[in-house]
């Protein structure tokens, strides 16, 4: 694959370039790089970058997305081998983790009501992965019932960011009262942008000015954040300051 006539392992080893001028590497890597641009970003890759990311703050993030974008089945391949070879609730809990991260939430939800029919019904990490499965297929009244037997088999699940957050999410859609209070603790509880993003999208379809205004105000919060944000950071919440700049401009679009 060419671009503009330069080679793509020529751009690679213009990026690995970069990375060791930054972070103050030798400058025979330099030398290495453009000299043998491929077997010369392959050992960089391996003797250098790779390690450097371990090192960093978000590096298990950073290397999931790569192993994503390598090998987008990887997991789930690898959960469905384990759970083959030993089909223990812990391995079709992570099957059905795989499963739906990988966007097959109606499997997931196999596995995961397999599981949730044992010993192990009650275990909140089970509880869980159940709601999640069953809000991503649709099903918002089941996923809300399996969040409350969840904070009643453990209640500090309530101060937690995922469950509260789901919680929340099942509750608006399925317009209940309790949904802005449900949207409120999560905020206390989780520190990244998902929650401040859906809770806007919630405050932003209510027909009171207030909310709109504090959606707008929580949308605008996020777009600000992430002008600090670094690079995996602004990566991994695409989606949220995407859908917050859409929220502001419909905003302004009806002034």
């Amino acid at each position: 694959m060419r671009f503009f006539g330069i080679g793509l392992h020529v751009i690679i080893a213009i990026f690995f370039a970069v990375h060791a001028v930054r972070t103050r590497q030798g400058m025979y890597w330099l030398f290495i790089l453009f000299v043998f641009p491929m077997l010369g970003s392959i050992v960089y890759l391996f003797a250098v970058y790779l390690p450097s990311l371990r090192q960093s703050r978000g590096a298990r993030a950073a290397a999931q997305a790569i192993t994503q974008f390598v090998d987008p089945n990887r997991a789930v391949r690898e959960a469905r081998v384990n759970f083959d070879r030993a089909p223990t609730v812990q391995h079709r809990m992570r099957l059905g983790e795989a499963l739906l991260a990988a966007g097959d939430a109606s499997e997931a939800l196999e596995h995961y009501q397999a599981a949730a029919n044992g010993p192990f019904a009650n275990d909140p990490a089970l509880l869980l992965g159940l709601g999640q499965a069953q809000f991503a297929v649709g099903d918002y009244r089941a996923a809300d019932a399996t969040v409350s037997s969840l904070f009643a088999a453990n209640p500090q699940a309530r101060n937690q960011g995922a469950p509260a957050l789901l919680h929340a999410r099942a509750l608006a859609a399925l317009g209940a009262p309790g949904a802005r209070a449900a949207f409120e603790q999560a905020l206390t509880c989780a520190s990244d942008v998902a929650p401040r993003c859906l809770f806007a999208d919630w405050l932003a379809a209510q027909p009171d000015a207030a909310d709109r205004q504090r959606a707008d105000s929580l949308y605008g919060e996020i777009v600000h954040d992430a002008k600090h944000w670094t690079r995996h950071a602004r990566e991994h919440n695409r989606e949220w300051l995407q859908r917050a700049q859409a929220g502001l401009a419909t905003s302004s679009a009806r002034r």
